[in-house]
């Protein structure tokens, strides 16, 4: 794999945890995006202002600043300051337009220099690694919490219950290698 086709994947998957969290959202009301399960969890909306809030430090002048700006109150992420959809979609584009701009503004020889989070220096590859598991991470929880709001009333993000042999016959059914990772190994 060249490092372009790495960049090019590790921007997918985010896109795709992007629209998964999307996705989930849209299938509930308004309130539930306020709810905490219990006192120690965190709603839909403290989620978002962590992921936003960890997004806008960690990817600001990636290459040239720490990943835990000064600017950052990452407290205050976990205290309800988001009241309504709108402000909670507009602080969860913030985010993810300052981490997509950040990685498309990457180039191959960026990935081995040395970036620095909280004074710990990680390679390029490193740092993305790590956001990619963090967020990933908190929009299994967002998909969570969206899953149990709408109840009966959930579709399904991915495979739903009971249909993986359907799922499958139809991908083994469908002419081999249509799938994103043809281009890469195309002529090889």
């Amino acid at each position: 794999m060249t490092a372009q086709n790495y960049l090019d994947c590790c921007i997918q998957q985010f896109e795709s945890y992007k629209m998964l969290g999307e996705k989930a959202m849209n299938q509930i009301p308004d309130s539930a995006l306020f709810y905490n399960l219990s006192p120690e969890s965190n709603s839909i909306a403290i989620i978002v202002q962590h992921l936003s809030g960890n997004m806008l430090s960690r990817w600001t002048d990636f290459l040239q600043s720490d990943g835990e700006k000064t600017w950052r109150d990452r407290d205050a992420e976990f205290e309800e300051h988001i009241t309504n959809r709108e402000e909670l979609l507009t602080c969860w584009n913030t985010g993810w337009a300052c981490l997509l701009d950040a990685l498309r503004a990457l180039k191959e020889d960026d990935l081995d220099k040395i970036v620095h989070i909280r004074n710990t220096a990680h390679t390029v590859v490193d740092a993305i690694n790590r956001q990619l598991a963090h967020y990933a991470y908190h929009i299994g929880q967002i998909v969570f919490i969206c899953k149990a709001a709408a109840n009966e009333n959930w579709h399904s993000l991915t495979i739903a219950k009971g249909k993986s042999k359907t799922f499958n016959d139809q991908k083994f059914s469908a002419e081999p290698g249509k799938d994103h990772f043809t281009k890469e190994y195309e002529g090889r």
